[in-house]
């Protein structure tokens, strides 16, 4: 079984930490002192690579179980980014709904458990180096590399997402004094951090190596991406370029799309060839915290036997992104977002009971809409057609559809899932932190910064051709397509111009990465986030106005989560909230 341990894949462990003398604590600057014991565990190679798998493991983002601090920003990136809203009724996890209205305050116990996790992630990054340091004499050259060019490239990758989530941070690297720690402010250089820690990797790193554990071009890809968050796009385009001719995953086959797009979200299938980096997931490892933790309230609801997971409803697809897969009769997204109008909205069974008679929607669609979207009598990953409101907890409040990718198929149930604790729902499918499709997205990007616009539409249709392979669409029992699949590659004319090429690009990114938890990070790092999220914030108020009704993104506020107040108490004249919070 593919999850099993095995010499050639890293697995990342959760239990038994605490024997390398890591802790966490309510004060994140905070590490236990390593007693006489550890030190002498993590004295040898053996023993590092220990301390260092504790390090990956904190790549799941799993320190208390607060959704706050999920590695796929399903709430911090995708319900932030209208791919999708809370979902399930009001009450449940009802603390979520103020931030998919932009109301969450600094109080909130989501923004402190997201701060907390990724600097536990550097401390524990910090200590994998000062250990490496203090035990250099018991350790060849290349293995001390190894340890350190692996803990700096998680170390980036720590600082990245909070960079990206709180934007002023505190820095550090492992040769400040711990005592010094808690007296910095958060106005550090990040930037100058991450991108010094991703050289490191990437110099550092091999290119072939376990599966699970990040290699040089992870490190690469990375970089193109940290530079292009900074506008950076001419260096970016450089890394992009780099990781495009010559990048190859952890077992030396050559970075490409996979060429079915469901393959990418199925655990049958991970450490594939599109996997730059991601989150492992086992399973039977003794705690299901090693599974997909972070998305087992994320199935449809109260399926049974019938359906995967059977709780909890949350995290239901929107509108808006469903209508965005409305294409023309041409197979082209309606860039001008005429999606929203009511003669081109998907047809959906909003207030149909599931035993009364539904027809789907009949015009075209792009394919991705049913690897994305869970919709009525559209078939679902090998179980049945998705029966509509009754795998539904409120459809008033959550709207008619279900989330898909990152849910397993039927006959996973039990091999590639975790059935050991309250729900069947701890599914074992890495999740792509980056993904090759990303990098070939990010890489457009940056062609058109440079002036190179038919080179970015090369990127852009490479991934829509993969989309176009009608072979592994969504079949109905009668092998004919489930829905009526319209998609073509983009004609000269949509890259006319930068403006019109950007415009493409980004919508490729919302159809091709939903759900994955980019779409809000785009949105701010674009500039455009205020405009992009009002608008939608009013168009699904239409719909669920119980969910959206007063939400409002507020431009110089929202763009960044408040600094936790908990650790502004910690640390009274040392951190400084975000403007206005």
């Amino acid at each position: 079984m593919k999850k099993e341990k095995n010499s050639k894949k890293i697995v990342i462990l959760l239990v038994g930490l605490l024997t390398f003398g890591l802790s966490c604590s309510d004060e994140f600057l905070e590490i236990a002192p390593t007693g006489s014991l550890a030190d002498a565990q993590v004295s040898t190679a053996e023993g590092l690579d220990g301390l260092l798998i504790g390090t990956y493991s904190m790549i799941n983002g799993y320190l208390d179980g607060n959704r706050g601090s999920t590695p796929n920003a399903w709430l911090m990136g995708s319900i932030l980014g209208g791919d999708a809203n809370k979902g399930t009724d009001p009450g449940d996890g009802a603390i979520l709904a103020t931030f998919q209205r932009f109301q969450a305050d600094a109080t909130l116990s989501e923004i402190n458990a997201l701060w907390k996790a990724r600097y536990e992630g550097v401390n524990r990054a910090n200590v994998v180096l000062k250990t490496v340091t203090k035990n250099i004499d018991n350790l060849t050259s290349q293995k001390a590399t190894s340890l350190r060019a692996e803990a700096r490239m998680l170390r980036g990758h720590f600082y990245f997402d909070l960079k990206k989530n709180f934007n002023n941070i505190v820095v550090f690297d492992e040769t400040v004094p711990q005592d010094s720690i808690a007296l910095i402010p958060n106005n550090g250089d990040a930037w100058a951090q991450i991108e010094a820690d991703f050289q490191f990797a990437y110099d550092n790193l091999p290119e072939l190596t376990d599966a699970g554990r990040v290699n040089k071009w992870a490190a690469a890809s990375y970089m193109g991406k940290a530079k292009l968050y900074q506008k950076k796009y001419g260096e970016a385009k450089d890394w992009f370029d780099d990781v495009i001719a010559n990048g190859k995953s952890w077992n030396g086959t050559k970075y490409d799309l996979l060429d079915d797009y469901a393959k990418v979200f199925n655990a049958a299938f991970d450490n594939h060839e599109e996997a730059i980096m991601d989150v492992e997931s086992s399973n039977n490892t003794g705690t299901v915290n090693n599974a997909n933790w972070f998305d087992d309230l994320n199935y449809p609801y109260l399926t049974g036997s019938e359906g995967p997971g059977d709780c909890c409803g949350f995290f239901q697809p929107s509108f808006e992104l469903a209508n965005s897969f409305r294409t023309t009769t041409d197979g082209l997204p309606l860039l001008d977002k005429s999606y929203r109008n009511p003669e081109n909205s998907v047809k959906s069974d909003m207030g149909i009971a599931s035993t009364e008679p539904f027809t789907p929607d009949a015009g075209p669609l792009d394919p991705r809409i049913d690897f994305s979207i869970g919709r009525r009598d559209i078939p679902y990953l090998g179980w049945k057609p998705h029966p509509g409101q009754a795998w539904i907890r409120v459809q008033n409040y959550g709207g008619p559809y279900s989330p898909k990718k990152f849910v397993y198929y039927a006959d996973q149930e039990g091999t590639l899932t975790d059935a050991s604790s309250w729900t069947r729902g701890y599914a074992t499918m890495n999740y792509p932190i980056i993904r090759y499709a990303d990098v070939l997205l990010m890489a457009a990007e940056a062609e058109v910064e440079a002036g190179s616009l038919e080179q970015a539409r090369t990127y852009v249709n490479l991934v829509r051709e993969r989309a176009a392979n009608s072979q592994f669409w969504i079949k109905d029992e009668d092998g004919t397509d489930a829905a009526n699949y319209v998609i073509e590659e983009y004609p000269v004319s949509e890259f006319a111009t930068k403006e019109l090429a950007n415009r493409a690009i980004r919508f490729e990114r919302k159809l091709e990465l939903s759900g994955e938890g980019h779409r809000f990070f785009d949105l701010v790092r674009w500039g455009v986030a205020a405009e992009e999220i009002n608008e939608y914030l009013k168009y699904e108020a239409k719909f669920l106005p119980a969910a959206y009704t007063g939400g409002n993104f507020t431009a110089g506020k929202d763009e960044y989560r408040a600094i936790p107040q908990t650790q502004i108490d910690l640390q009274p004249g040392v951190l400084t909230q975000n403007p206005g919070y």
